[in-house]
């Protein structure tokens, strides 16, 4: 059995994969080709969203967010502590402090109410600039934005989606229309790494947003600053390009989306029905929708429950077995485990069964 069952899928788009393949090789434009241009139109056109910019992988993808929104030295950016290790790293990369946010106990998600907490803290220490927060979309599951908007736009912060596990997953706005993750903030980014719901067979990123002027900038700064002439640079950029191949797997592969997703809820919903009662289970607020990147519960007693699917051939992984307050490289912030309870507790219990779009009962 397979965790993520990236061959079955390849099994059934087989055919529209290769010859899409096979169209890139037989025109040779490798980098930047026409079937980039048709992704970014694609993704734009799903997500809801005037433009979607494509690029080299989910990191690239939050540092460019990060650039466009000049965040810097001195800026206090908030983020959830139980996340995978780019949410933070990328903050520090910008020379700016990340400041950490303790999780919802439901949703695993960043918890609105400990957030307003650390940004009255900084506020009132008056050593850090409060600038920016940066909400994941943990597991599929879109973060409270409705909360977290009305928390922005309260303290005059840009709010930042990184949802590179949740594309795919929605929230139904007041209009009874779903909006999908990707649209939510001032921008949001996502991964195209083959272990999350869309991914391609590399890496690979993108970054969504209605700001014209922010989507001109991104434009720049992936390929090193570039102005109107190619070799006019009127910036410092980077080297972050979708390469052509990524590319064309991933138009079929979202072609192919909107049926995975419905299979990977189906999936989710048996196993809601069917684990027995001492786990606890995901739970998905009326009037959300999950992605299901992972489908994560919760034990007591993680190691004896896990060799228990071990010994009948069920492959598990933990996602996360370290918050960000207790890595290495942040250790000099002083967090304790205290101060993050919820977060801390979730990394010793928390562990995930196998979730793909070709999973069968």
């Amino acid at each position: 059995m397979q965790f993520i069952d990236l061959k079955a899928q390849y099994e059934h788009l087989q055919p529209k994969i290769d010859a899409r393949i096979k169209t890139v090789l037989s025109h040779g434009k490798y980098i930047m080709g026409p079937e980039v241009q048709e992704l970014e139109a694609e993704l734009a056109k799903y997500v809801g969203v005037k433009h979607a910019i494509t690029c080299a992988n989910g990191t690239d993808a939050l540092t460019l967010a990060m650039t466009v929104l000049d965040i810097k030295e001195g800026d206090a950016v908030f983020c959830p502590t139980f996340t995978f290790f780019a949410t933070a790293e990328t903050v520090a990369f910008q020379k700016a402090t990340p400041v950490f946010v303790d999780s919802d106990p439901d949703t695993f998600n960043i918890c609105p109410n400990h957030l307003e907490q650390q940004i009255k803290k900084v506020i009132e220490t008056d050593e850090l600039r409060p600038k920016a927060i940066v909400a994941v979309d943990l597991f599929g599951l879109p973060a409270d934005y409705p909360a977290l908007e009305a928390l922005a736009k309260k303290y005059n912060l840009q709010l930042i989606e990184d949802a590179a596990q949740g594309f795919g997953g929605a929230i139904t706005d007041a209009d009874g229309k779903l909006q999908r993750a990707g649209s939510f903030g001032d921008i949001a980014t996502t991964s195209f790494f083959p272990a999350k719901p869309l991914g391609c067979y590399g890496d690979g990123g993108a970054i969504f947003t209605n700001n014209d002027e922010y989507a001109e900038l991104v434009k720049s700064y992936r390929v090193h600053g570039k102005g109107s002439d190619k070799y006019d640079n009127v910036r410092i950029g980077m080297n972050s390009r979708l390469d052509t191949i990524q590319a064309a797997i991933l138009l079929e592969k979202l072609a192919a989306f909107p049926e995975e997703l419905l299979q990977r809820n189906i999936a989710a919903e048996h196993y809601h029905k069917s684990l027995p009662a001492h786990f606890k289970t995901p739970i998905v607020p009326e009037g959300y929708l999950s992605s299901w990147a992972q489908y994560t519960i919760v034990a007591e007693d993680r190691d004896a429950e896990m060799k228990k699917y071990q010994e009948q051939g069920i492959p598990t992984m933990i996602y996360y077995g370290t918050c960000m307050h207790q890595q290495t490289a942040f250790a000099k912030l002083g967090y304790t485990d205290s101060e993050l309870p919820i977060a801390s507790a979730l990394c010793k219990q928390v562990f995930s069964l196998p979730m793909h779009g070709y999973l069968n009962k």
